[in-house]
């Protein structure tokens, strides 16, 4: 390979690397804006505990974990190519990766994603979970629970043999990080206020709008780098049309979910409007590179339908996600890695089958984990602050410290 495109596959590789560490900015932001301004600490303190353990640990096992490299006629479950990194011979040469970038670019751009899983937790539990349980939980979900499920596809393992396609994580990284959502507010239980005496959910405001807005148009710009850098090269032709067809479904999810949010409620929700247009982006991340412009902006404009009536279901089951998370990361998660088997090149009944084989596989792999993970925690050090504290706030009581000294009364 010429030694000009594989430093430009590279450096396009490095860059979304960047955009996906940017992600965590939009990550931070968006739950801080929906939440209420006593708990801003706490949900920046998890957001950077996230970014920063997560790297140590895909770095210590986590890589290996998921990148095992399965021997030939192997089970394709399970195997551990050893703790920390080191670049193999061919690391840093166009021989490695299809000369689509580096070793070490490599492992920093999936090291980005792992962190992932566990930010959508952060804004499904916020405001009652104790941190030293989520840190736990973090641990445990981070380096162990994502890099087997990543292995079983995208370390070549028995999914990625059975033909299951997830381009760029609607399910490895999005219904991950669902699924541990749903579990741990099942365990945790509601928000002080959020349902009345007769279970009717109570709307909790969260305190920055414009800081959930700029959150939300950091993320899109982040996929970019989430969807285009698993073109794995700076390939022109399928790095622009990912970039259309993310960009397409992410529209088409805000607009769905504002139109059906005025038919149901009679008024323009901009939380809604904006958990839409990331129901299109989890959508659209399964199969971004096998859709055409046209399905993707049908596969995102039904994904902004099922995060407006997902996230009316779970206030219907009487469990308190404040951000959205189950509707946009878990149920959009599912809808995208099914609509492989729907629209584009891979369209059909059995490459269906085999993304719902492979949905219902990591689903329940992941509600056993997480249930055991939290589960434990709850039994042991219990998982909710006491009432008094939430009611106070975390950041008072877990942290001693305002996110706003100068806008609180004396």
């Amino acid at each position: 390979m010429d030694a000009g495109l594989f430093t430009a596959n590279n450096v396009w590789m490095m860059i979304c690397t960047a955009l996906v560490f940017f992600m965590h900015t939009g990550f931070a932001f968006l739950e801080i804006g929906l939440t209420r301004q006593k708990n801003t600490i706490n949900i920046l303190f998890k957001n950077i505990f996230i970014i920063t353990t997560g790297l140590l640990l895909y770095y210590a096992w986590g890589f290996n974990l998921m990148y095992p490299n399965f021997e030939e006629g192997a089970a394709g479950i399970l195997d551990f190519a050893g703790f920390g990194i080191s670049a193999p011979e061919n690391g840093m040469t166009p021989e490695y990766a299809d000369g689509g970038y580096t070793w070490w670019t490599d492992f920093l751009f999936q090291g980005m994603f792992a962190a992932t899983a566990a930010t959508i937790v952060s804004g499904a539990v916020a405001e009652r979970m104790k941190i030293g349980a989520f840190m736990i939980f973090t641990v445990f979900y981070i380096g162990l629970v994502y890099p087997i499920v990543g292995a079983w596809k995208w370390g070549g393992g028995f999914l990625d043999s059975w033909g299951f396609y997830d381009f760029a994580g609607s399910t490895l990284v999005h219904s991950v990080g669902g699924w541990a959502a749903l579990i741990a507010i099942i365990l945790l239980g509601a928000r002080t206020g959020k349902f009345d005496k007769n279970g009717k959910p109570k709307a909790i405001p969260g305190h920055n709008i414009p800081l959930a807005t700029a959150g939300v148009l950091i993320l899109w710009l982040g996929w970019f780098g989430f969807n285009g850098g698993s073109v794995l090269s700076a390939d022109p032709a399928l790095t622009s049309l990912v970039l259309v067809t993310t960009s397409l479904s992410a529209a088409a999810g805000g607009c769905a979910a504002m139109i059906l949010t005025f038919i149901l409620y009679k008024n323009l929700d901009l939380t809604m409007f904006l958990n839409g247009i990331l129901g299109g982006l989890v959508g659209i991340t399964a199969g971004a590179d096998l859709m055409s412009p046209n399905e993707a902006v049908i596969i995102g404009f039904l994904s902004g339908l099922i995060v407006v009536l997902g996230i009316a279901l779970v206030d219907k089951m009487k469990l308190d996600d404040p951000v959205g998370a189950v509707a946009v990361h878990l149920i959009c998660g599912i809808w995208g890695t099914l609509a492989v088997g729907i629209f584009g090149t891979k369209a059909g009944g059995g490459q269906f089958m085999t993304q719902l084989y492979g949905v219902l596989i990591i689903g329940v792999f992941c509600i056993v984990t997480s249930g055991i993970i939290i589960g434990s925690l709850k039994a042991i050090m219990g998982l909710r602050v006491s009432k008094n504290e939430e009611i106070e706030g975390l950041d008072l009581h877990e942290h001693g410290m305002d996110a706003y000294p100068d806008f609180t009364n004396d």
